[in-house]
């Protein structure tokens, strides 16, 4: 049943993205908040579908952590999930991206559009100057900043490095950062179609402050983020698959 039902929602899922984004194009032509909504809406009706369809749902925990406006976050990446939900958190999200998805159709217009920040990987240093140029211009635009410190999802229950651009953003643009853990690794896994049913927690944590050494704030974002995540995998393990 669990398989069908995730057919299902792909299927709507396909569907429901291609209907946003034909339906905002006319949008690109006015101002940005438009495209910012459409994302909100876009968001909204994934959680929808994945309420109505597959049973699974999403907790928000831990949110008076999370200031209004200008802050740097830094979540876990355990499913495509976590790309969207800012959307729905967040006000006007600034979510730091690989630069190769400009070049998708649509999608890569409307993240233009929305100023989304944008990495070369290959870049080196100038592509570290570019994404600290486009952190301060989104924090002077009180937008929060979304980052991914590992860079790619990671499987459930593996440890992978946390890559220094978190660093280079918390020591250059002296913010808060607010760590995220959470377990929706469990429920949507990552390079899959199906969703299992559950309820995904997604846990802010209380903020690192500005003015420690870079290996001392890496070292206490990995610790927090990897304890937490650990223990909210353990929690939906026990309550949802009796283990």
């Amino acid at each position: 049943m669990t398989q069908i039902r995730s057919i299902g929602f792909f299927i709507c899922f396909f569907v429901w993205s291609a209907f946003m984004n034909l339906a905002f194009l006319p949008m690109l032509a006015f101002d940005r908040i438009w495209i910012v909504r459409g994302q909100t809406i876009w968001t909204n009706g994934i959680i929808l579908l994945l309420r109505a369809i597959c049973d699974l749902r999403v907790e928000i925990r831990g949110k008076e952590h999370l200031p209004k406006g200008a802050v740097l976050v830094a979540c876990k990446h355990q499913s495509a999930f976590e790309t969207m939900i800012f959307h729905r958190i967040t006000r006007d999200p600034a979510v730091i991206m690989k630069k190769e998805l400009l070049n998708i159709p649509i999608y890569g217009w409307y993240c233009r559009k929305t100023k989304m920040i944008t990495v070369d990987r290959k870049g080196h240093a100038a592509a570290l100057k570019s994404m600290l140029t486009q952190a301060q211009a989104a924090l002077d635009d009180e937008r929060p900043i979304i980052i991914f410190p590992e860079g790619t999802r990671s499987p459930l229950d593996q440890d992978l490095p946390f890559q220094p651009g978190v660093a280079a953003l918390y020591s250059k643009l002296k913010q808060p950062v607010v760590p995220v853990a959470l377990n929706t690794g469990l429920f949507w896994p990552r390079k899959s179609f199906l969703c299992r049913p559950g309820v995904m927690v997604i846990e802010f944590l209380p903020a690192i402050e500005p003015g420690l050494d870079r290996k001392v704030f890496m070292a206490e974002l990995k610790s927090r983020i990897e304890a937490k995540t650990t223990e909210l995998v353990a929690e939906g393990r026990a309550k949802y698959f009796g283990r």
